[in-house]
């Protein structure tokens, strides 16, 4: 996708709100990712990316602007937690695996864009073998119908959804599991080892009609697509356009050079984390990967450690440092109702399910605007995820007793319906037992 900076900050702006420093940063790195594309062979393979950390408390938007730039131009993107890596001294995860983690990623989206391309061979195909499969079943107590009207009458079921439940035994191909080692440095599927020379084993189930409709189409898209092809672009998508994101950056640096301890673990995941950053080759079931190219988005809150707490070389590795200032009354209010997909409209949404025609008026946005900027002041700061907590105390009553059984109903919440809800502990803002 051929979009400027602006046009990306754009995007970012219907589901983030705030943060513009920080959306400027990601979006030129974005953009400089399409221009790096259109120079030259020798002189693209002389630029990197500019890689970023972000400073901020927690739920102030550093995780969704990573995830949602990757959804814009439909990147290859994990997100790992860099304290995984350190658990207890250094026995954590092997820092490689992260690489894999995005080489997965990026094949299960390369596979589905190509499902996408055959789907209209593979249906009619998966189609007729459950037809068949459902018309013999039924060929014993067809009565006096012909053959073709009970075609045609399954046939006309099978379509409307009506047989999704009903159980037939089909045969499947049975999956070999792969082997694998722990940390997940070798991983040997014997399917793709031995796939062109041993026949795939057959098993018969008894599966539902909408269970065999998945399977089959799976099994059938998978002999129309070619998977080196899936392979080849799955690691080329991944080296040129994947984005990881490295969270929990400030809780792998120690807080000072004399510390003891599992700092020195800490220590020890930033000097594994470099050589990835700095760009080497690391072995994947799929094939080998430059990491040179990715993108890495490190975040962390920094409250106690600093960024130039960071051995020296990894932070020449990431030369864009991006500060998120914490959430204001005015940001939980436009949070409330003016992103895709708010919270508001997130709640509305279910429960209009049982029936309850859910609204927010203006004046009660604003209490629980305040509210939210109040509780984050007076005890722990946890951005925007403060309204999930005051939200759920809100309509607890109104959830609780929704049924579906009534008829649509209109309940309208106003700002005095807030203070009432939070009557007894509008002084203090207790509402501890909703924070995870």
């Amino acid at each position: 996708m051929n979009l400027s900076p602006k046009e990306i900050v754009q995007e970012l702006n219907k589901y983030i709100i705030g943060q513009s420093d920080a959306k400027r940063a990601v979006a030129v790195a974005l953009r400089n990712r399409y221009r790096r594309s259109k120079l030259p062979k020798e002189i693209r393979e002389e630029i990197t990316p500019k890689n970023i950390i972000m400073k901020g408390p927690t739920g102030v938007g550093k995780t969704e602007i990573a995830r949602r730039l990757a959804k814009l131009v439909k990147a290859p993107f994990i997100k790992i937690e860099a304290t995984k890596y350190t658990e207890v001294g250094y026995v954590g995860r092997d820092v490689e695996s992260m690489v894999r983690d995005l080489v997965e990623m990026s094949v299960r989206m390369v596979k589905d864009e190509k499902q996408h391309q055959v789907e209209s061979k593979a249906k009619p195909i998966v189609d007729n073998k459950i037809l068949d499969t459902i018309f013999i079943s039924k060929l014993a107590g067809k009565g006096d119908i012909s053959d073709e009207e009970l075609k045609n009458k399954i046939k006309a079921d099978y379509e409307s959804g009506k047989l999704d439940d009903e159980i037939i035994e089909i045969e499947v191909s049975e999956s070999i599991k792969p082997i694998g080692m722990a940390g997940g440095i070798a991983e040997i599927n014997l399917n793709e080892i031995f796939g062109g020379f041993m026949p795939k084993k057959k098993k018969n189930k008894r599966i539902s009609v909408k269970r065999a409709k998945e399977l089959l189409f799976n099994e059938e898209c998978d002999r129309q697509i070619d998977q080196d092809n899936v392979n080849s672009e799955a690691i080329r998508r991944a080296e040129e356009h994947g984005i990881i994101f490295i969270d929990e950056m400030d809780k792998i640096i120690g807080k000072s050079a004399t510390d003891s301890g599992p700092d020195v673990s800490r220590e020890g995941v930033q000097r594994d984390i470099l050589p990835i950053v700095e760009g080497s080759t690391i072995a994947t079931k799929y094939g080998n990967i430059k990491t040179d190219f990715i993108l890495f988005i490190a975040a962390g809150a920094f409250h106690i450690s600093k960024i130039e707490d960071m051995i020296p070389e990894l932070q020449g590795r990431f030369p864009i440092k991006v500060e998120l200032s914490n959430l204001t009354k005015n940001d939980f209010k436009n949070i409330l109702s003016q992103p895709k997909n708010s919270i508001t409209f997130q709640y509305a949404s279910l429960l209009k399910v049982d029936n309850i025609d859910l609204k927010f008026t203006d004046d009660s946005l604003d209490e629980i605007a305040e509210m939210a900027e109040q509780e984050n002041s007076t005890s722990e700061n946890i951005g925007a995820r403060r309204l999930h907590t005051i939200l759920e105390r809100l309509i607890e009553d109104i959830s609780f007793n929704a049924n579906g059984k009534h008829p649509l109903q209109e309940i309208t919440i106003d700002k005095q319906y807030v203070k009432n809800a939070f009557s007894e502990t509008r002084n203090k803002y207790d509402l501890r037992k909703y924070i995870l």
